[in-house]
């Protein structure tokens, strides 16, 4: 899918390390969420509430999965799924154009 229609977004960026990672909260009808995002090169680590799923859309990264001691390069159109309560490592060399679903048990 390359656009939402019905859609609400959030005004504020959602901002993490120092500006290097950005996102925009993208509200559909029936209440879930999504987020449009963009990352710099970096090292990152994330924890997540929900479980989600991750989509490249542009670059490329480096990703280590909850569980696992292995990194797995990631590219555009590639995706990954994250659990919920779970914590997992980023990687990105040049930079990374991606999209978050949430996925609400």
């Amino acid at each position: 899918m390359s656009e939402f229609n019905n859609v609400t977004v959030v005004r504020e960026a959602n901002v993490y390390f120092d500006g290097k990672v950005t996102s925009r909260t993208v509200v559909f009808e029936d209440g879930t969420k999504k987020t449009l995002g963009f990352m710099q090169a970096g090292e990152y680590s994330f924890n997540t509430e929900a479980a989600e799923i991750m989509e490249l859309l542009g670059g490329s990264m480096d990703v280590r999965l909850p569980g696992s001691d292995q990194w797995k390069t990631i590219q555009s159109p590639d995706s990954f799924e994250v659990p919920a309560n779970a914590k997992f490592d980023l990687v990105v060399k040049q930079f990374a154009d991606y999209c978050c679903s949430y996925i609400e048990s």
